[in-house]
C-alpha cells in the first residue's frame, strides 16, 4: 500500500476572497494528493471551528510542526490519519488544529490513495459495486447571508431536475432555469443589474414570495411543470432569523415576525404552494420537535437539516429519535475529518436518512465533494450552478459519466 512520503500546505483564497488553507500529500514520492478547505457564510453553531482564532495560518503552523506524524502511514488508512489530528487537537470541535485543516489532510491523503491504486476517488471511499448519480441542486436566487440588502430574507431557491434521467440533461436543464430566471428578473425590474450572491444565485430586490413566483414563472416559461420536469427548494437558513430573546423569527427585510407556531406555517404554505421537493432548515437549529411537525406533514419533500444536524453523528441521533427530518446535508467541513463525515454518513444511511452531500458559500475548483456525494449514496449534490468553484464540481460529474459503474439518477 502506498504510503506518505510528504505533507505540505499553504494559504490561499476561496470563492469569497478569504483565506485558507490548501493541503498537499504525496504518496510514494509520485501520487499528489490535493485539496483546499471551503468555508460557509451560514454557519451552525455546533459544527466544527474552521480555523483557530478564524486564523488559516495557526492551521498551517501546527500542520508544518507536525508533518512528521504523518510521513509512513498508509494514504488510504483514514482512520488513522484522523486518528493523528484528533491527538494534535484534543477537542470535540476541531478549535485547536482548525475543521479546515482536518478536511484538508483527511481528502487529500485519500486522493493521493486512490491514484496510488488507479482508482476514482469515489472508489476509493466505498465498496459498492455500483453507484446512481445523485441529481445536481442548484441555487438559482439567492438572499439572507448569501447577498445584499433588499434581496430575500429566504437564503436560498433552488433547482433540481427531477425529472431528468441522466446526469447531462439534469445539468443542463438546472443551467437552463437560471438563464431563464435572469431574462424574467430583467423584465420585471429594468434597474436588475445581474448581480448575484455567494453562491451564483440572482440576487435581485425582492420579497421572498414574489422571489418565489418569478423562480416558478422562470421553470413554466421553458415548458416545465414544479412537480415534474423540474422542482423547487428553499433554503430557508431560519437560525439566520431567529431571535432568542423575543422568541421569534425575524424577517428584517420583509418586515414581519413568526412566533414558532407562525414560522412552522409560513414554511409549510411555501412548501405546499410551490411543491418543493427540498425543505432545508426551516426552523432554527434546535428546533428539533418543530421540523418534526413538518417532516410528519410533508413526507414526500425533503424535510432536510443543516444547521440542525451539522454533519455531527450524535446530533443526528437526536433528530433521528425525534423524526425531526427525512433528509440531512453532508459538509465534511462541518464534521471536520473525512472519516467523521463518512461515519454521519452511515449513520444516516442506517436509519433511511437521505443524504445531500453539500458545498460551503466559500468554495475552491476542488470537485472531489462530487466523488463524496457518489461514494455516500447521496441523493442529491447542492454545488451551485454557475461560477467557477461551481461549475467545478459539475464538469467532474460529467467526467464520472464515463464510468460504466454509475448507473443511472438516484432515486428520490
Amino acid at each position: 500500500m502506498a504510503k506518505i512520503s510528504s505533507i505540505e500546505g499553504r494559504i490561499l483564497y476561496n470563492s469569497r476572497g478569504s483565506k485558507t488553507v490548501e493541503v498537499d500529500i504525496t504518496s510514494d514520492n509520485q501520487f499528489l494528493g490535493r485539496v483546499c478547505a471551503p468555508s460557509g457564510a451560514s454557519v451552525g453553531k455546533y459544527e466544527a471551528v474552521s480555523f483557530p482564532n478564524e486564523k488559516p495560518e495557526e492551521s498551517l503552523k501546527i500542520l508544518k510542526e507536525n508533518a512528521q506524524k504523518f510521513i509512513g502511514l498508509e494514504s488510504s488508512d483514514l482512520k488513522g490519519i484522523h486518528d493523528v489530528l484528533k491527538e494534535l487537537d484534543g477537542t470535540t470541535n476541531y478549535s485547536v488544529i482548525g475543521g479546515g485543516l482536518a478536511f484538508a489532510v483527511t481528502i487529500a491523503s485519500m486522493e493521493s490513495a486512490s491514484k496510488a491504486s488507479g482508482e476514482p476517488l469515489f472508489r476509493t471511499l466505498s465498496s459498492e459495486s455500483s453507484f446512481k448519480f445523485p441529481y445536481p441542486l442548484g441555487n438559482i436566487l439567492g438572499g439572507g447571508a448569501h447577498a445584499g440588502p433588499g434581496t430575500p430574507d429566504i437564503q436560498e431557491i433552488l433547482i433540481c431536475a427531477t425529472g431528468s434521467k441522466t446526469i447531462e440533461h439534469a445539468i443542463e436543464t438546472n443551467l437552463s432555469v437560471h438563464k431563464e430566471l435572469r431574462r424574467v428578473l430583467e423584465k420585471e425590474d429594468h434597474n436588475f443589474t445581474n448581480g448575484r450572491g455567494d453562491e451564483g444565485g440572482w440576487a435581485p430586490k425582492l420579497e421572498n414570495q414574489k422571489a418565489l413566483e418569478i423562480s416558478a414563472k422562470a421553470c413554466e416559461n421553458l415548458g416545465f411543470t414544479l412537480g415534474k420536469e423540474v422542482s423547487l427548494g428553499v433554503d430557508f437558513a431560519s437560525s439566520t432569523q431567529w431571535n432568542e430573546e423575543k422568541g421569534k423569527y425575524l424577517y428584517d427585510r420583509a418586515g414581519f415576525e413568526n412566533s414558532t407556531g407562525e414560522q412552522i406555517d409560513f414554511a409549510a404554505d411555501i412548501i405546499e404552494k410551490f411543491k418543493l421537493i427540498y425543505a432545508e432548515d426551516a426552523v432554527h437549529e434546535e428546533a428539533f420537535e418543530d421540523m418534526s411537525e413538518l417532516t410528519k406533514k410533508f413526507p414526500n419533500t425533503l424535510v432536510t437539516g443543516d444547521d440542525l444536524t451539522v454533519t455531527n453523528k450524535n446530533i443526528l441521533k437526536k433528530a433521528i429519535e425525534v423524526k425531526s427530518c427525512n433528509a440531512a446535508i453532508l459538509k465534511v467541513n462541518q464534521a471536520g475529518s473525512l472519516f467523521d463525515a463518512l461515519e454521519f454518513a452511515d449513520e444516516a444511511t442506517q436509519n433511511n436518512i437521505k443524504l445531500i452531500t453539500s458545498h460551503r458559500s466559500g468554495e475552491s475548483t476542488d470537485s472531489q465533494i462530487a466523488h463524496i456525494g457518489l461514494a455516500t449514496k447521496s441523493k442529491m449534490l447542492k454545488v451551485g450552478i454557475v461560477g467557477g468553484e461551481r461549475v467545478a464540481k459539475l464538469n467532474e460529474l460529467l467526467r464520472l459519466s464515463e464510468h460504466d459503474l454509475i448507473l443511472g439518477m438516484a432515486e428520490i
